[in-house]
């Protein structure tokens, strides 16, 4: 499955955002394949400041189980200062209609 989705920096944080994803904890990265994560891409509008994120995952009830790992709250934690979150710190994450695929 195929999920895509848009997320959004606050002004002035472009290089900080792409310095700590360079710098992904291996923890971090083992807990996305673990639950089925694989191919993750994240694109920058530099216009709007909007994150493209494009991910496949195995099922997305297996991927939903992600959010509630302690990494993956950290994780959270360690970005909410440079990116719109949500009151647990999470992301504003809006899912993107997928409307065309190639092979």
């Amino acid at each position: 499955m195929i999920k895509g989705f848009k997320m959004k920096l606050y002004p002035g944080q472009e290089a900080e955002y792409e310095k700590r994803h360079n710098e992904l904890w291996p923890e971090m990265r083992d807990m996305i394949h673990e639950y089925g994560g694989k191919n993750y891409t994240i694109f920058l509008d530099k216009e709007t400041l909007t994150l493209f994120g494009y991910i496949e995952v195995e099922s997305e009830e297996k991927w939903a189980k992600s959010n509630d790992t302690a990494i993956n709250r950290k994780w959270w934690d360690f970005m909410a200062d440079i990116m719109e979150t949500n009151p647990d710190n999470s992301p504003v994450c809006v899912d993107l209609q997928n409307v065309f695929h190639l092979d």
